[in-house]
């Protein structure tokens, strides 16, 4: 499939052989020693050209022709490693779309690549928790826990939200509010069909079918007035006022639905972006709203985030880091609202305790840049997710066996 419009062809040798050597001549080598730490050499080959491998070294990367040396060794056409180069395209997404071949190696190999990748092509950099420094609008250390309410100083909201890439709401909604939102997402439970393209399901332990997310909200007269709501239109504001609701996966405003011991399906999520699909060059930047329904907090399911992660790139993927006790943490209650952006990363890790009545149900709007749009003009980038008659969202790591 050709690239978009504005998005200029790439030819793949004279790009290995003189444009990514000028560009590493001239400063992105400690950009790319800091993302392949710990990274095996990969080499792309497609159709019709001499394959490059890209082999890490202390200060940074070399790049030779041919793949005889190569770790894991990845096929994709041109038009896709295109897409990798302007940011239209994504590992995780080629992966669940079985749109490249791993020919020796491991293909989780290509998704452990993905910051070095973006450090290389598009000068991005990695992810650095510990030496990374947030400043508030005073000039002091921001406090990465730090909560507002919509009283609070709207100058001071949009300063955090643009320098952590997320903000933290409390009391935003009312509780007569909740009560009718969760009134509509227990029909949504019933009505929830596995196979139906519209829910995400998974299993858990004990080996009973569990659904975890759907992506139809926009069905129910509550849950759609989320859309227009005047105090997340306010919130979102905070971003960029041009912004407009943007439907996302399926229909439209998605409830998610958080259980203990899940051991299949992605009820738990990892480490990742939410443009991690791919589209960021066309879509970002995108803001997601969470309203939170019933409690947030480490034991009922949470959501964590990354300060600062929006403007890096980072392996997910990359066992070793430390990014756990770097993370922001927040116990929500029902009516608060988080907002990130969708290149921030975060993680909702499952609840810690098994034994509890309720875990963490929430809601999730987005909005969007008017001309923000599918590179290959498909709906979401979600929906390569669903590739199992029974509704199951499979992890990336049996995704990739496949490949």
């Amino acid at each position: 499939m050709p690239l978009p419009a504005g998005f200029a062809p790439i030819a793949f040798t004279p790009f290995h052989e003189e444009e990514l050597p000028a560009l590493l001549a001239t400063g992105r080598q400690p950009l790319v020693a800091a993302a392949t730490r710990r990274l095996r050499s990969l080499a792309l080959r497609v159709p019709e050209a001499t394959a490059y491998t890209y082999r890490p070294r202390p200060d940074g990367i070399d790049i030779i022709p041919g793949d005889e040396a190569a770790d894991t060794v990845v096929e994709l056409d041109l038009e896709t490693w295109q897409g990798l180069v302007h940011e239209l395209e994504a590992p995780a997404g080629l992966l669940y779309a079985q749109r490249v071949r791993c020919a020796r190696g491991n293909p989780i190999d290509l998704m452990s690549w993905e910051s070095a990748l973006r450090a290389l092509y598009n000068g991005r950099p990695a992810y650095d928790p510990v030496h990374r420094t947030l400043s508030d609008r005073n000039g002091n250390a921001l406090d990465p826990h730090a909560t507002f309410t919509l009283a609070s100083d709207r100058e001071e909201m949009a300063h955090f939200l643009r320098t952590a890439g997320y903000l933290f709401v409390r009391n935003v909604f009312r509780p007569e509010e909740i009560t009718a939102f969760l009134d509509e997402v227990r029909a949504l439970q019933g009505e929830a069909q596995r196979g139906d393209k519209l829910s995400w399901w998974g299993k858990n332990a004990a080996g009973e079918e569990m659904l975890c997310r759907v992506t139809r909200g926009v069905a129910k007269p509550h849950l759609a007035t989320l859309r227009s709501d005047a105090r997340l239109h306010g919130l979102k504001d905070l971003a960029d006022p041009s912004f407009v609701y943007r439907k996302g996966e399926g229909q439209g405003v998605t409830v998610i639905f958080k259980h203990p011991n899940m051991a299949e399906g992605l009820g738990d999520l990892p480490w990742h972006r939410d443009c991690g699909m791919g589209g960021h060059a066309v879509v970002c930047p995108v803001l997601l709203a969470s309203l939170y329904l019933t409690a947030a907090t480490p034991e009922t399911g949470e959501l964590a985030m990354l300060p600062g992660s929006h403007r890096a790139a980072m392996n997910a993927h990359d066992q070793s880091s430390e990014l756990a006790a770097q993370a922001a943490h927040f116990n929500a209650r029902p009516g608060d609202v988080s907002l990130h952006f969708s290149d921030t990363v975060h993680v909702a890790p499952p609840p810690t305790d098994g034994q509890r009545d309720s875990y963490r149900i929430s809601v999730v709007v987005g909005f969007a840049r008017p001309d923000a749009r599918h590179h290959r003009g498909e709906g979401s980038y979600n929906d390569v997710l669903h590739q199992r008659d029974d509704g199951q969202i499979e992890r990336l790591e049996t995704v990739a066996k496949r490949v």
